[in-house]
């Protein structure tokens, strides 16, 4: 297997893409935020001092879906269709995120789904760290993608510990 974004010289660079079809592309990633129970209850009551943590989440992760070719270094700018951020409880001390990101274009979509991914955990986190500061985020990874020359993959089994249902 080649890797896409090291040239022959072993340099980093950035893919071009100016030969590449236009499709329809779709991503789809997770990350999970574990904290107290009584955290977890104060944001699903709305009772935080910093406001609606959920909202909050929701709005910065799309954010980060389109500012993510500022932050990876060889990440193309693409036209984003589609941002969704969901966010619900799996038990009484996990939030999981799901974000679905939809574009047209040459080149995918992954990096932007799992970069909003992180950004809402780490805005849950921020919001919430006066009252927890034990909180932690893990399992940030992709769920699935389709469209392109790769075309679909589909995350089969969980992970050890994964709430994917």
């Amino acid at each position: 297997m080649k890797l896409t974004h090291i040239n022959e010289n072993g340099d980093a660079h950035m893919v071009d893409v100016g030969e590449k079809d236009i499709t329809r592309r779709e991503a789809q990633a997770q990350a999970v935020v574990t904290m107290q129970p009584e955290t977890l209850r104060m944001i699903l009551s709305d009772r935080t001092k910093k406001g609606d943590v959920l909202g909050c989440a929701r709005i910065a992760g799309i954010m980060a879906a389109k500012r993510t070719a500022e932050l990876i270094p060889m990440c193309h700018a693409i036209p984003i269709d589609n941002v969704t951020v969901d966010i619900e409880p799996q038990n009484d001390t996990q939030l999981r995120i799901v974000v679905t990101a939809r574009c047209t274009w040459k080149t995918g979509i992954e990096m932007e789904a799992l970069t909003a991914a992180s950004t809402a955990a780490l805005t849950i986190y921020d919001m919430c760290k006066a009252v927890d500061r034990g909180m932690h985020i893990d399992e940030i990874y992709l769920l699935h993608k389709s469209g392109g020359k790769s075309g679909e993959f589909r995350r089969e089994e969980a992970l050890p510990g994964s709430p994917i249902r």
